[in-house]
């Protein structure tokens, strides 16, 4: 609460979330000399260091998944930094920049002023008021797991979210759910371990690690996959399954099966202990198979296209035959008899803007916007998947997307400072 007579706080733009997202933004706004504060409500990326499992790495390599202006000093350029070290660089760039960030600081509510521009923002250290609204606090919000088994059931449920290691797991096989990037990479962890593993594989797509001696961030440039707009048709939800685990290799569930994994298909419903998975197996391996065997293809012909001695690699095609469990796939899991201990939910998050109590989402509570701008005047919304790309959510992919919103802020202050005899944009 505010008393009267105390003075409230007031900043041009307030970029909420201090992650990759809400960094890059105050690289941008400051290039523009945009007065701005970061809150954050934790540490400069958080998410990297308590939100991820202790091995993980970047699924991109050092070259590539960065910002422009600083490399990952002291870094393989070819290779994979782990959390910690990705963590490091963010705080490194803020530093560089001088980014305005204050951590330890949480949005509670944020509601437009009434008769006079901008916002009124409730936070967890008192209230202060901003002209401009940038939400970047990431998509990875709130753990998604299904309905699907109950509390009761005695088996352990974890989202990917709560996972570190092999070690906090009872002893026990682990029923993985969801074969994206990081139901793959956790699954081979826990085979790595000698653990049981059932993972169940939806839809996805399974780029190469690398390819002609390149790797898959640079052939998704150089083909423009990067830059699609818009998902291709049923796409939006398809995960890519990639890793940069052990020196980054492709993933191969058909490796992973035959290093002990059972394979299984979409998990749909729990009933009286057992488990039970769509029969769409054979099709997610082969839809999967299809993509990795398109990309080649594509890859292959813009070598030729362009003259490139890039060295052919033929072996890149040769595809293992199919496991007992992808031949004959199981529909129905008893989870005692299997042994199952613990199901490890690997099935992305949820957004949750219950802060944001402004009319800037449409029916389904998704945020409205066109590239990040809202259609709440003021309020802009940065590191979404497919906010204007396929690459929006990463990291290199948010520096662009920062650069374009802090143009569209410039030109709104603009119009704000009305001066007629000012070209707009100068």
């Amino acid at each position: 609460m505010v008393r009267a007579g105390m003075s409230i706080e007031r900043v041009d733009t307030l970029v909420v979330g201090g992650g990759q997202a809400g960094l890059a933004m105050s690289a941008h706004l400051s290039r523009k000399s945009i007065p701005h504060l970061v809150l954050e409500r934790d540490r400069i990326a958080e998410r990297w260091r308590t939100g991820r499992w202790d091995s993980l790495v970047a699924n991109g390599p050092a070259w590539h998944d960065r910002f422009p202006p600083l490399e990952f000093n002291g870094e393989d350029p070819d290779g994979f930094p782990g959390k910690d070290r990705i963590a490091r660089y963010f705080e490194e760039f803020a530093l560089r920049i001088e980014a305005p960030v204050r951590c330890g600081v949480e949005v509670l509510c944020v509601t437009r002023n009434e008769g006079r521009p901008g916002f009124r923002v409730a936070t967890s250290k008192g209230v202060l008021e901003a002209v401009r609204i940038v939400v970047a606090t990431g998509p990875f919000q709130i753990p998604a797991i299904p309905p699907v088994v109950p509390e009761d059931s005695g088996v352990i449920q974890l989202h990917s979210a709560a996972y570190y290691n092999p070690e906090q797991l009872p002893e026990g096989a682990v029923l993985v759910v969801g074969a994206g990037s990081s139901g793959a990479q956790i699954a081979d962890e826990l085979l790595g371990v000698g653990r049981k593993v059932f993972l169940s594989v939806g839809p996805h797509h399974r780029p190469p690690r690398s390819y002609r001696g390149r790797d898959y961030c640079w052939w998704l440039g150089v083909l423009g996959k990067w830059d699609y707009v818009t998902p291709e048709p049923g796409t939006a939800h398809v995960t890519i399954a990639v890793s940069g685990a052990n020196g980054g290799k492709t993933v191969d569930f058909r490796n992973m099966a035959s290093l002990g994994a059972t394979l299984v298909g979409m998990t749909t419903d729990y009933v009286h202990g057992h488990m039970h998975f769509a029969p769409d197996l054979g099709a997610n391996i082969a839809a999967g198979d299809e993509y990795y065997l398109g990309l080649l293809d594509e890859a292959d012909a813009y070598v030729a296209r362009n003259g490139l001695d890039l060295p052919e690699e033929p072996e890149a095609r040769r595809i293992a035959p199919d496991p007992d469990c992808l031949v004959d796939p199981l529909q129905t899991l008893d989870l005692t008899e299997a042994g199952v201990s613990t199901i490890l939910w690997a099935t992305g998050y949820r957004l949750d803007f219950g802060w944001l109590k402004v009319d800037a989402f449409d029916r389904n509570g998704l945020p409205h916007h066109q590239r990040g701008v809202s259609s709440e005047p003021g309020v802009y919304f940065l590191g979404l998947p497919w906010l204007s790309r396929r690459g929006s959510s990463f990291i290199w992919g948010v520096w662009h997307d920062a650069r374009y919103l802090a143009e569209q802020i410039a030109i709104q202050r603009d119009y704000c400072e009305y001066r007629p005899s000012t070209v707009l944009g100068t």
